[in-house]
């Protein structure tokens, strides 16, 4: 079954403030699309909504995977489906190594019973940390902790390089990346395409795209998608902004709250 990820008319709020207001799209394997934006639009609402924070409220319309309804299931449920979520923050767990961190979240996938071998672990992870230029001894380092941030996004690639996903849901995963370690880790995303896997990119730059190639580029303002268009659309608002978006639909304030 070829995977197919879809969102219809998906509406969420924090505190009682409604951030998303209606997210149509449909992912298909083998299918990579960007969503930009300013800051305050709701880009990272929709990543942690669909992964299923418990900060976000969900309060209408429908998300699902291969036709399982996500919104219907915890968090770590989602994670078994197969989707999977590079956070623009990843946090830092004090007494958990990278390496039990992993494997752990393998054998949760993998269901009991089927649980990966200590050698076969060992020699996927060893193989996919040298892929990313990582150093061994982070395997055995808590996860994250004392981590820089490039070294945060290389462990989020890490993860999804082992956990082998559906969906993959990237939240800037760019941001404080310097140009050699943007490339490898878009290296390492590329290595994951495929016609069984589609991405999700959220990002502000053009950059991350010139080496992540997309299919469809979505411009989002006021918790909505308000554009679509192919990678020439994200270069030119590399170019020009987004102010001539703004201009051509009307929007006065592009953030989440505003007429």
């Amino acid at each position: 079954m070829a995977t197919q990820f879809v969102i219809d008319g998906l509406t969420a709020s924090i505190e009682d403030k409604e951030i998303l207001k209606g997210i149509n799209l449909e992912i298909k394997g083998g299918e990579v699309h960007a969503i930009m934006g300013p800051n305050g639009t709701g880009k990272s609402t929709l990543a942690s909504a669909l992964m299923g924070h418990p900060k976000y409220e969900v309060t209408g319309g429908s998300a699902s995977l291969n036709g399982e309804d996500l919104l219907e299931m915890a968090t770590d449920e989602r994670a078994r489906a197969g989707l999977f979520l590079a956070m623009q923050y990843p946090s830092e767990i004090t007494g958990v190594t990278n390496s039990d961190f992993l494997r752990s979240a393998i054998n949760a996938r993998r269901g009991e019973g089927n649980e990966i071998s200590l050698i076969k672990f060992i020699r996927q992870m060893e193989g996919k940390m040298k892929e990313l230029d990582m150093n061994p001894e982070f395997a055995h380092r808590y996860l994250n902790e004392g981590f820089s941030g490039g070294e945060k996004k290389r462990n989020e690639i890490l993860q999804m390089l082992l956990l082998d996903p559906k969906i993959v849901v990237l939240d800037e995963i760019d941001s404080g990346l310097d140009i050699d370690a943007l490339k490898i880790v878009a290296a390492g995303v590329n290595s994951m395409r495929s016609e069984d896997r589609g991405f999700l990119i959220i990002t502000h730059y053009q950059r991350l795209l010139n080496y992540i190639k997309p299919d469809f580029v979505h411009v989002m303002m006021q918790g909505r998608i308000v554009k679509s268009g192919g990678p020439e659309l994200a270069e030119r608002l590399e170019n020009e902004g987004y102010d001539w978006v703004k201009e051509e639909l009307g929007i006065v304030d592009e953030t989440v709250g505003q007429a």
